[in-house]
């Protein structure tokens, strides 16, 4: 199989039983996949497990995904899904929480005032609003892109993303938002 198959072509033959080809597709799609979960939830480490339940579960639904449709997009809405379900988990129990947070490790370097400010602004921002503006203004994903992978309408995805971009900048002290 060449380096170069089409997405198409690697989920055609990871469905027949290519492990080598599904391979292809995890190190073409885990950077785009972790940036975003790392965006979404806050946390590296969480991220990481989220991308690597995320392609466990992909590779035993690669029938789900439609032809034609867009891998990074499906796997995206997968991460997702299993960041909303890890984030409702840590809701019902404060105490896991808790512990989650005294091991968390500690930054290897430290981070700009701009850098803090905008991860804090991105963590206080409600889930759904904080995924949109991670896959539309960090990720480059289209409106509509954002709005299949999060399973969301597409107004609400683009409201979702202007309230975020307006608060992203409120907190770097840029009034203006672009117009």
């Amino acid at each position: 199989m060449s380096p170069h198959a089409t997405d198409d072509a690697l989920v055609a033959a990871a469905r027949a039983g290519s492990s080598v080809a599904f391979a292809r597709l995890v190190d073409r799609h885990q950077q785009p996949l972790r940036a975003f979960l790392r965006r979404t939830c806050g946390d590296w480490s969480l991220a990481d497990d989220l991308a690597q339940e995320t392609f466990l579960t992909a590779w035993s639904r690669l029938g789900s995904l439609k032809s034609g449709a867009s891998v990074r997009a499906w796997l995206c809405g997968i991460g997702y899904r299993k960041h909303l379900t890890a984030a409702r988990t840590r809701g019902r129990n404060r105490v896991r929480e808790a512990a989650w947070l005294a091991e968390r490790p500690p930054s290897i370097a430290p981070m700009s005032d701009e850098r803090m400010t905008l991860e804090t602004v991105m963590a206080d921002l409600p889930l759904d609003q904080r995924a949109c503006v991670a896959l539309c203004l960090a990720a480059d994903f289209s409106h509509a892109e954002a709005a299949e992978t999060l399973g969301l309408p597409l107004g609400t995805v683009k409201s979702h993303v202007t309230r975020g971009r307006a608060r992203l900048l409120e907190a770097l002290g840029d009034d203006n938002d672009g117009r």
